[in-house]
């Protein structure tokens, strides 16, 4: 190698899928644009990920979303129009990242309606893009009894839970390795329902990085209770 020749670190992009209608928070309120403490869920979830070194975030929106561009974020964020899907989001971000990230660029995909990312999660996932490996996701494991149901909701059996992680965000991939995972899934018609989802199609191992039960996904109304709790907790 020249000694001359510079070596670039990765830079770390965000991308925020926001473009869902979230029908078991609300048949007409987004949940994304509750507020906690003064600001929008999205608000909060933006600020969680800029306790990282982020070169920029971008937030896929449905085409007819006029609200989220009137919210005076204190981070610089950017816009795409998401699909119907959350793997047409999440590739609509990276489209749109196209013209700033390199192959070798991390990026972090963040549930917009997940706001309480820990500070002690931020130190794991630095550790893991300093690591130069391909892909991470955060997650925990599965602590309660799991049951299998039938369809009139009768127990077939216990599920041993020994190896299951639930899994959580951000979920963390080299940017060329998910662009093509998740073009890859679009054209073998596969519905991923998370990125960590792509890429074992493709048989690409993807790490765990160890998350906290605080780091809640806000799905029905009574979670945003639960995050204003956990939220007003770090004040």
């Amino acid at each position: 190698m020249n000694p001359k020749t510079k070596i670039v670190p990765p830079k770390l992009w965000a991308v925020i899928p926001a473009a869902g209608s979230g029908r078991r928070f609300s048949s007409s309120a987004l949940k994304q644009y509750q507020h906690i403490a003064g600001k929008t869920v999205l608000e909060h979830t933006v600020n969680s990920l800029y306790q990282l070194p982020l070169a920029g975030c971008v937030i896929a929106i449905d085409q007819h979303d006029q609200f989220a561009k009137t919210i005076n974020f204190s981070q610089s964020v950017q816009f795409c129009h998401g699909g119907q899907e959350r793997m047409d989001s999440v590739l609509a971000g990276l489209y749109h990242l196209r013209q700033y990230a390199h192959d070798d660029d991390y990026v972090l995909v963040h549930d917009a309606a997940r706001p309480c990312l820990h500070s002690a999660q931020i130190v794991q996932i630095q550790e893991f893009c300093q690591s130069g490996q391909q892909a991470a996701i955060v997650a925990v494991p599965v602590r309660d009894t799991l049951k299998k149901a039938d369809k009139d909701q009768i127990i077939e059996k216990t599920i041993d839970r020994q190896q299951l992680w639930q899994a959580q965000t951000p979920q963390i991939v080299k940017y060329s390795v998910l662009f093509n995972a998740l073009e890859n899934a679009i054209a073998q018609h596969i519905l991923v329902t998370d990125e960590a989802s792509a890429l074992e199609h493709l048989n690409i191992p993807v790490h765990l990085i160890a998350g906290r039960s605080d780091n809640i996904k806000i799905t029905y109304a009574e979670d945003l209770d639960l995050a204003r709790l956990i939220l007003a907790s770090r004040d």
